[in-house]
């Protein structure tokens, strides 16, 4: 028996590094996947934290508001401004800007202290009536509201890069609207201009945010980009093996060795004992190659490192269960598939849409209610939430339990329909 099985896997590994399109599939791919996507995600963290948008700002207020509005723009910490004329025109600024100059456009208009001092003034005269206070010493002279903060983007800007620069203009025009309120009421009040101590004491005296990432062992490590990719590309390649062991059962149906091995004193199972071996080997090898890059090479590269957890233990067997899977289903495609075509296309395809379904391409949490049920049946959701569990949340082999558990019975049901379609068609 163990003779049977050893000269079967010594004779599927021979066939693997025959296969040149499979190992580029199983290897070169993902690796690919993995270090461009991750660099493309962290610059765009970077894009978010760093004054890192190229941004144009024309000014074309004179007063006071105006540069407060400039200040607070530049404080916000999140834009590489580039002032500009304040007579440039629309149009000038459309060509700079499909010139790739900037992806950003900010216009304060002419009369934006005036306007802004009207309505602080309203609010302030609004404030003091609601106290029962006298309000003879306030003056409004116009009710029109102030004219908007103009912005203008790039069409390739994304609508949560909008979203993002929204709130931070709009946080910007709250505090100079809220210095304008508090000179207006200061003013009512004392008669005199509010002192410049007590300006910026009361403006800048908010409480900081603690931001703290949950974590299962107490760690205050903050996920990065490469905590996030690596174990889904991970999971992309495992799956992947469709390619290879998927084609290559295909191919033995095809050329006659299940009838060979009929005539023989021996049985297909170990046929599909000895791939599932072989190809859980080189979906733990894959494993092993994306993980030392995201350790080792990464640093190199300017990318963040990918940290370990402490449960080695845990990683290996959340690997080896994740594997498993990944090689049942490549059998079970190969099983039904008719020519090598069908294995590739429907095998691809497949495993980008249950990569999609299991939140692989997009996260979970942002899928529609709809699919919270749909992407539980995707075996790479498990395989995710199980390495997440683990490189995310810093947590053990127990922690993840739950994720493992749907995984276990997801590759046995594929297994069963294994075997009953190698029993329908005669093969077993």
């Amino acid at each position: 028996m163990m003779f049977k099985l050893s000269s079967t896997i010594l004779k599927d590994i021979r066939i693997l590094f025959r296969d040149k399109l499979g190992l580029i599939f199983m290897f070169i791919m993902p690796i690919i996947l993995a270090i461009v996507i991750t660099a493309v995600q962290n610059s765009t963290f970077e894009i978010l934290n760093t004054n890192t948008v190229p941004t144009l700002l024309c000014n074309r207020d004179t007063g006071e508001a105006g540069k407060q509005m400039e200040l607070a723009i530049n404080k916000v910490g999140m834009f590489n401004l580039k002032q500009v004329t304040p007579n440039i025109s629309e149009k000038e600024i459309a060509n700079r800007m499909h010139a790739k100059d900037a992806v950003v456009a900010i216009v304060i208009p002419s009369n934006f202290t005036q306007k802004l001092k009207q309505k602080s003034e309203e609010t302030a005269k609004k404030a003091l009536k609601n106290f029962g206070m006298s309000i003879d010493s306030m003056h409004v002279t116009d009710n029109d509201s102030v004219q908007p903060v103009t912005v203008f983007y790039h069409p390739v800007l994304q609508e949560s890069f909008r979203r993002s620069i929204q709130g931070a203009l709009k946080s910007s025009l709250q505090m100079v609207q809220n210095r304008e309120v508090l000179k207006s009421l200061y003013f009512s009040l004392n008669e005199t201009a509010l002192p410049d101590s007590l300006e910026n004491e009361l403006m800048n005296n908010q409480l900081a945010i603690n931001e703290i990432p949950i974590s299962r062992d107490g760690s205050r490590n903050i996920p990065n980009a490469t905590q996030h990719n690596i174990p889904a590309w991970t999971i992309f390649a495992m799956f992947f093996v469709v390619i290879s062991l998927g084609s290559s059962v295909v191919r033995e149906k095809l050329n006659g060795s299940f009838v060979r091995l009929k005539t023989l004193p021996t049985n297909y199972l170990i046929a599909l004992i000895s791939k599932q071996l072989t190809y859980l080997l080189v979906t733990f090898i894959q494993a092993l190659v994306i993980f030392s890059i995201g350790i080792w090479l990464f640093p190199f590269m300017g990318l963040p490192r990918l940290n370990i957890p402490t449960d080695i233990a845990g990683v290996i067997i959340v690997t080896l269960i994740c594997g498993w899977c990944a090689v049942s289903y490549a059998i079970m495609i190969g099983v039904f598939a008719k020519t090598q075509e069908q294995a590739n296309g429907i095998g691809a395809v497949s495993i980008v849409l249950m990569a999609a379904v299991g939140g692989l391409l997009v996260p979970s949490f942002a899928m529609p209610s709809s699919f919270q049920y749909i992407l539980k049946a995707s075996p790479l959701h498990w395989c995710l939430q199980s390495y997440y569990g683990l490189f995310l949340e810093g947590g053990k082999l127990r922690d993840v339990i739950l994720n493992i558990l749907p995984l276990l019975g997801i590759t046995l049901l594929i297994q069963l329909i294994t075997l009953y379609g190698l029993k329908r068609k005669n093969l077993i």
